[in-house]
């Protein structure tokens, strides 16, 4: 194996690493562990200093870390404990049945979100909280070691420099409440240490791997992740001089163990790519670059701009040291300029259009279009580092951070531009500034480099709490940001609700209203149909939305209805509720068919068939609605209707289309448009009229023809005894299956109460029945069963078999390599 030979410097450089004594082995940790110990301390601290739970009463959770990342996280923790009602590939909480394993991989995949199994139950999300200071730390000193291996230099100055990488403005901006995305912080300098030990022709094996604990972690943010490391290779294949050979076998095991460590996902990845495709569709808008103005601002330190905007800002520190690389006379010149166009580059890339598409995997971000910026500080924190272990000259850095200045001045009157960017820009910068001509001083007066290290540490540690602090602060006056509870008297008091009334798989069990989050029946283990998730099923959507039951998000996220119709089709035998007391919640149990009930012949609705009352009447083989036509009067912002019903049934009212209140005998009840689903009104009284009043807000907006449905409870339980006895006389729902014993003779078609995803093999060929999974029950058969396989699980598990195969060979001839030597 050939020697690599660096593109010679000027004499001011210094000597090459072979020159050098080599570390002490006790020295090597103390870079990487102090860049953890800054990157997560000083995040850490901007919660202290905000009074952010748990140092505080300030709620912590917003978002999608609230309605997602915590419920997901408490679904491990009962998937771990056995207490979980499904496996690692089905669940059967949330949505009447979903897979589960492309969630796991999308959302639990950071190797730190294993620490929420560790705790108690009632603190899982204090665990998930925690995922992100321990990430930004694990980066950094990532970082510090990346760092290490481009070029040597003291410890503690690759330490501060992993810091600032670690706490860039993507970390504490866009991504510090997402647990999984966090991983992708990890996943650069990961790659980056693989892509070296492929230019140094070594440890094929753990390259390999090093992309496989990068993909493994979220395979979203190791997209862009791997494409910076292309970026990374690249370059250095053009700054080192190496022979053509050389390169293309850099090139090729770099090519090689990338695409072996990403097999070995494949049992992740396939099903994941799969289950994208078959999800709800999103109306992803149209990526729209922002003005350069405001691009230019997101690279200010400090600077928590509003909405989409890029955050690709580092501490002043490592911003003026990569300022000064390209002045840095003690790197070649080839080296400066190829790593600044690469920069270049790299920040051109991310306002077109078709390099954006790639950057994110070929799809179109649904939210934040900047979802990669942290490639960009990564580059900057590399140039930053190559600048400062070259020693750059003081007036050097002097007339870089002039220009910060200058540059943050003419920046000044962008929108929403503010928060900490002048005190960033002028106290850290002088700071930075301080210090760095402190060290350079360091070189004939040792005293002072303690002095400029202790400045150093300083600098970025309060430059970037206050940094976090002010991104928390800003973000927090956005609606969309608001802290939601995920813990607390209320929802301990409603997960033991909820479980007191568990009759799993006899039974569903609906978390019932109000939520404390999108995914309350993962958070509370129900069984109803409220689920969020990026892998909904389209399949799903159809099946749910019709029946009448409220959604957002483009239909990836449901929500319960408190109806008896719905919970007679979908075999939903209990529900709580909030209680007389504060914080109190109480549960009842009503009669309900089982999982798998019987349908003898074809059932047609004699109401209006486009009203949703009708369909669930063809849903549920029964009429059991009276739908009666409405008048409408009123105004458009007051509107008033009139219906006619059997006094004593239970009216129900339908309206996606509108968005206020509805008022009815007196009570008046939220209408969130295709959110509320069908709400209950109440009795019909001795009149029989049916006065309904909507206040919208909804210009040009009606209820419909047919939003009024007045329920005969009576035929509903009739309906409801029918379905039990002609039912399944006993179900066994397991973690990816269910079985169910059918009455002696039983003929026609079995419906199961779940929804016909993708991925359903049952004993007889399985039909939709209006959304929902059925089989024509085979003559003289008593027990049908279903397993559930998510789609790509077994060409993955191939995949990654010859991956680990191939693996194994290369380690093993390795092994055998050296035993002859």
């Amino acid at each position: 194996m050939g020697t690599l030979a660096v593109e010679p410097a000027t004499q001011s450089s210094p000597p090459p690493d072979r020159d050098r004594p080599a570390p002490r082995r006790a020295t090597r940790s103390y870079g990487p562990l102090l860049a953890f110990l800054i990157a997560s301390g000083a995040f850490c601290t901007s919660w202290a200093a905000r009074g952010t739970f748990p140092f505080g009463t300030t709620g912590r959770a917003i978002n999608d870390q609230a309605n997602q990342y915590v419920p997901f996280h408490r679904a491990l923790w009962d998937l771990v404990h056995g207490q979980s009602a499904g496996d690692l590939l089905f669940t059967w909480r949330g949505g009447f049945g979903q897979q589960f394993l492309s969630d796991y991989s999308t959302y639990l995949g950071n190797p730190f979100s294993w620490l929420a199994v560790l705790v108690p139950r009632a603190h899982v999300d204090l665990a998930v909280f925690l995922i992100t200071p321990l990430t930004m730390g694990t980066a950094a000193a990532l970082m510090a070691v990346y760092l290490g291996k481009l070029q040597p230099g003291p410890w503690w100055q690759r330490g501060v420099l992993g810091a600032v990488y670690g706490l860039c403005g993507w970390a504490l901006s866009d991504a510090s409440y997402i647990p999984m995305w966090m991983w992708g912080l990890a996943a650069l300098p990961l790659l980056g240490i693989a892509v070296e030990w492929c230019l140094e022709e070594r440890h094929w094996p753990g390259a390999a791997l090093l992309v496989a604990v990068a993909w493994f972690g979220n395979f979203y943010t190791a997209i862009m992740a791997t494409i910076a490391a292309c970026v990374l290779l690249a370059v250095r294949l053009i700054v080192l001089d190496l022979t053509r050979a050389q390169r293309l076998r850099a090139a090729w095991r770099a090519a090689t163990a990338a695409v072996t460590g990403i097999l070995l996902t494949l049992p992740l990845l396939l099903p994941s790519f799969l289950s994208s495709g078959a999800s709800q569709p999103t109306r992803a808008a149209a990526f729209d670059p922002v003005r350069i103005e405001v691009f230019l601002t997101g690279m200010l330190p400090g600077t928590h701009l509003w909405g989409g905007r890029p955050r690709l800002y580092v501490a002043s520190l490592g911003l003026i040291l990569a300022g000064s690389f390209l002045l840095n006379k003690a790197v070649a010149r080839r080296t400066r300029l190829v790593w600044a166009g690469a920069a270049l580059l790299v920040a051109l890339s991310f306002q077109f259009p078709p390099t954006q598409y790639v950057w994110h995997g070929l799809a179109v971000p649904n939210g934040n279009p900047y979802r990669e910026t942290f490639v960009f500080s990564g580059i900057l924190v590399i140039i930053a580092w190559l600048s400062l272990a070259n020693r750059p000259r003081p007036a050097h850095l002097a007339l870089t951070a002039a220009l910060l200045v200058a540059a943050t001045f003419a920046l000044r009157h962008t929108n929403d531009f503010g928060g900490t960017t002048w005190p960033a820009v002028l106290g850290g910068g002088a700071v930075s500034l301080l210090a760095l001509v402190l060290l350079a001083l360091g070189e004939k007066r040792r005293v002072l480099i303690p002095v400029a290290a202790v400045l150093m540490v300083g600098v970025v540690f309060a430059e970037s709490t206050a940094a976090a602090v002010n991104a928390d602060a800003r973000r927090a006056r956005e609606r969309w940001a608001k802290p939601i509870a995920t813990s607390g008297r209320s929802i301990t008091n409603h997960f033991d609700a909820v479980r007191s009334v568990d009759g799993w798989p006899a039974y569903r069990t609906d978390s019932g209203t109000p939520q404390t989050s999108y995914n309350d029946t993962l958070s509370l283990r129900a069984e109803g149909p409220q689920y969020y998730s990026s892998y909904l099923p389209e399949s799903t959507y159809k099946a749910l939305e019709p029946l009448g039951y409220g959604y957002t998000n483009d239909g990836r996220t449901f929500f319960g209805a408190d109806n008896p119709v719905l919970d007679a089709i979908f075999s939903i035998g209990a529900r709580t509720e909030p209680g007389p007391e504060k914080n109190s919640w109480t549960a009842r149990t009503f009669p309900a068919p089982p999982l798998v009930t019987v349908r003898s012949a074809p059932y047609a609705s004699p109401n209006p068939p486009a009203s949703v009352y009708a369909h669930q009447e063809q849903v549920l083989g029964a009429t059991v609605y009276q739908v009666p036509p409405v008048t409408r009067g009123g105004s458009a912002s007051k509107q008033r209707y009139t219906a006619t019903c059997t006094p004593g049934s239970e009216a129900f009212w339908y309206s996606p289309q509108l968005y206020g209140t509805v008022a009815f005998a007196g009570a008046e009840k939220p209408l969130a448009d295709r959110t509320a689903g069908v709400v209950r009104l109440g009795e019909v009284p001795a009149s029989g009229r049916v006065d309904v009043t909507v206040r919208t807000r909804t210009r040009g907006g009606t209820a419909g023809a047919h939003p009024v449905g007045c329920l005969d409870r009576a035929a509903l339980a009739t309906t409801v005894g029918r379905l039990t006895v002609t039912g399944a006389t006993h179900v066994t729902a397991g973690g990816h299956g269910i079985e169910a014993t059918l009455p002696k003779g039983a003929s026609g078609t079995a419906v199961f109460a779940m929804t016909a995803v993708p991925g359903w093999q049952c004993s007889a060929p399985v039909k939709s029945f209006h959304g929902l999974v059925s089989l024509d029950i085979p003559p003289n058969t008593n027990k049908l069963s279903c397993t559930f396989t998510p789609q790509g699980l077994t060409p993955g598990l191939a995949g990654a078999t010859l991956a680990l195969l191939a693996l194994a060979s290369v380690t093993v001839t390795g092994l055998r390599r050296r035993r002859r030597t």
